[in-house]
């Protein structure tokens, strides 16, 4: 099958139903979103992790594809952080090597303020990224994609968001931090959540996994700079592995294997493939 778009290739094998909300997108939201990346240098966080209560343990979406931006974007000369709390430190720490990592403490909402105010003024970012992290509902909790609270297992790293004007959200549900842009549509969504995140991003990606989102933006960087910036097959691969090494489950059974969002190895890696192929053929 033969892709027309980054967009195409990331939305493909929707399970979700999140694909719905693409027309309420611009037609181009990865070209929109890469271009407010390279429009801003400096230093970028990147912030991923999304524990699995049932599972007692962070999923393997998410990581991978923080991964794969923050890489991107050294290259292209950025300065890069990663941002998650205590419940899904090891996992992001399997895979991101030696790049900086940001716990950010699992506390009430006025401590968690001052915590974004400090990470702002210490780090002085010029943008944040988030990636398949679990974003306040409007009741002020925080909810899995079954509805239940999860609250007590994540750190409220909105306030982050809250606090800065240039960020991108990447999700594949719903329930993750940029979905606030299309909250309203999301409530009419059949399949996607009845309590919808609220927080926002300046952009936002929706992807049928949120990994792949991520390297989709990778994909699209690398064409705007020339630069080759996307992960082989077999280091998305290799991510993953790491990761479940780490601890991490497949997210929707919770069961500790390299799969992610109900995908195996084999039908997980058709993004990456074909974004090589779509890259490949667009540079000609």
């Amino acid at each position: 099958m033969q892709h027309q778009s980054i967009e195409d290739i990331i939305l493909q094998d929707d399970t979700r139903g999140i694909s719905a909300l693409r027309e309420h997108l611009p037609a181009n939201f990865i070209e929109q979103a890469a271009e407010q990346v390279l429009e801003r240098p400096g230093k970028v966080l990147i912030v991923t992790g999304f524990y699995i209560a049932y599972a007692d343990a962070s999923e393997t979406d998410g990581p991978p594809g923080a991964v794969a931006i923050g890489q991107a974007l050294t290259k292209l000369g950025h300065d890069v952080a990663y941002v998650t709390d205590s419940w899904s430190l090891d996992v992001v720490k399997s895979v991101v090597g030696d790049a900086e990592v940001i716990e950010y403490p699992v506390s009430t909402h006025f401590e968690s303020s001052q915590f974004a105010h400090e990470i702002t003024a210490r780090h002085k970012p010029s943008q944040l990224i988030s990636i398949e992290r679990a974003g306040l509902v409007g009741d002020g909790t925080y909810r899995n994609w079954k509805g239940e609270d999860i609250s007590k297992f994540n750190a409220k790293i909105d306030h982050l968001f809250d606090q800065h004007p240039h960020s991108v959200g990447i999700g594949d549900g719903g329930n993750e931090i940029g979905m606030g842009n299309l909250r309203e549509v999301i409530l009419g969504t059949p399949k996607l959540p009845d309590n919808p995140c609220v927080t926002t991003t300046t952009k936002l990606i929706i992807a049928s996994t949120s990994n792949w989102g991520g390297y989709g933006l990778a994909a699209q960087l690398g064409l705007m700079t020339g630069e080759d910036l996307l992960p082989t097959v077999e280091q998305g691969y290799e991510w993953v592995k790491q990761m479940v090494a780490a601890g991490a489950v497949e997210g929707l059974s919770g069961e500790s294997k390299d799969w992610v969002d109900g995908r195996a190895p084999e039908d997980d890696a058709m993004c990456l493939r074909d974004l090589h192929e779509f890259v490949n053929a667009t540079r000609g």
